[in-house]
């Protein structure tokens, strides 16, 4: 059937754009319910989806793989107003022509741009985890190199456990090599071996860590379960390789302790600095000016808010994440509202700029450690993978508590199989709200 190969296209396609499971099963029971397929079922995981579509006594089950996953918000936000737009009795050839022009869409960054996206969303991070301004130069150089070393690797199909090796040792290497040859020429002076944590952070792959946990929460293991084990995987693949070059040169990897202001001037760099990284990993993620623009002010409204919290009223860090969270969901709500733009491509790039890189790197390095006087630090590696864990269930807890607040598909079990009741004309269809 004609009919169930479009549909199943759109869902590949949102699919290999990030969206989530839901997401995707929602847009195509919509779309199969368009082009005229009485009911629809799906399952989607991270790379794969198998779907069932019924027409009176007939039915079909295909099934396809999706290898080449990763973010694009532009794409996403198209392929949503496309979804939106539908109508009652759509033909194929129209739906078809429209997945063509979303396929044929050009990334709205070139490598430049995209490249220094990276490097000042990282040495934003860098500030936010107390580095001064030698750190922050090394990780702006180390991280724009890394991304374009990755954007050269993925473009060319390269297996995302060896993309994320590579880079991560590619990073680290530069970083070293920069701060190694400021101290032998008198540049600079003092210990800045502890930025190098912050030269990687551009690998953190935050936007499938935050679907998997809004999988997880809406029960979709299947989904939420293979995507975590991706961020796990990736995760792990660039912290051994930053532990395995900073243990061959004999690094000391520790915490930063650089000269930084006070005050309300500490309090409005570390405001500046949580803009330029939600900005520069909402660039990272293909998102558009305006929706890139409002993130980084959600991004530095929540971020800015957590840390005062953390130092003036000293709320635990996990639960001043989680109040973060509700904050970036909510306000994300009360800009999409306005802008017409997905929830997801403002508050993603607000949230991974809280998600713990650092912690995780020196739980990995405890554990890797090995002394003949010391041993293996496990009692290290087990606080820091504590509140790793702590810190990312309160990101997720936060984010789909601001989702059931404001959505009401969240705040009851929703069906996303079936059939639909969808608008007869375009005008009917565009005079109602954006779904999110």
């Amino acid at each position: 059937m004609l009919q169930s190969d479009v549909v199943l296209r759109l869902g590949r396609l949102m699919l290999a754009a990030g969206a989530s499971s839901y997401r995707v099963k929602s847009a195509m029971a919509r779309a199969s319910s368009a082009v005229g397929i009485d009911r629809h079922e799906a399952t989607v995981t991270m790379t794969e989806i198998v779907t069932s579509s019924y027409v009176g006594s007939r039915f079909r089950t295909e099934a396809c793989e999706v290898r080449h996953v990763g973010v694009n918000a532009n794409r996403l936000e198209a392929l949503r107003r496309i979804v939106h737009d539908l109508r009652a009795h759509e033909t194929v050839e129209h739906l078809d022509a429209k997945l063509d022009q979303v396929e044929n869409m050009h990334g709205l960054y070139g490598p430049v741009a995209n490249a220094l996206a990276s490097g000042v969303a990282c040495a934003g991070f860098c500030f936010l985890n107390a580095g001064g301004w030698v750190e922050c130069l090394a990780v702006l150089v180390a991280a724009t190199i890394g991304q374009v070393v990755r954007r050269q690797m993925l473009e060319r199909h390269y297996q995302h456990f060896f993309t994320w090796i590579v880079c991560g040792t590619v990073a680290s290497a530069i970083y070293m090599g920069i701060v190694t040859l400021g101290n032998l020429t008198g540049v600079i002076s003092g210990n800045h071996q502890g930025g190098v944590v912050s030269a990687i952070l551009f690998l953190v792959p935050g936007f499938p860590m935050v679907t998997a946990l809004l999988d997880l929460v809406r029960q979709d293991f299947s989904s939420g379960l293979s995507r975590m084990a991706y961020v796990l995987t990736v995760m792990a693949a660039a912290a051994v390789s930053v532990w395995t070059v900073t243990y061959v040169f004999h690094w000391e990897v520790e915490a930063t302790q650089s000269a930084l202001p006070t005050g309300l001037t500490l309090y409005a760099l570390r405001c500046l600095s949580s803009f330029v990284a939600a900005y520069g990993f909402a660039m990272l993620f293909n998102a558009g000016v305006k929706a890139s623009m409002l993130a980084a002010v959600v991004g530095a409204l929540a971020n800015t808010g957590r840390l005062l919290l953390i130092d003036v009223f000293h709320v635990p860090w996990q639960l001043a994440v989680g109040l973060a969270a509700v904050t970036i969901g909510l306000l994300a709500q009360l800009f999409v509202s306005r802008a017409s733009l997905s929830r997801v491509a403002l508050s993603v790039p607000a949230v991974v700029i809280m998600i713990p890189g650092v912690p995780f790197y020196r739980a990995i390095s405890a554990l890797n450690t090995l002394s003949v006087d010391k041993g293996v630090d496990v009692g290290d590696a087990a606080t820091n993978l504590a509140e790793v864990f702590f810190v990312i269930t309160a990101i997720g807890v936060g984010l789909a508590l601001a989702r059931i607040i404001t959505d009401h598909n969240w705040r009851h079990d929703v069906a996303t199989s079936g059939h639909m009741e969808l608008p007869h004309d375009r005008a009917e269809a565009a005079s109602q709200p954006l779904e999110d």
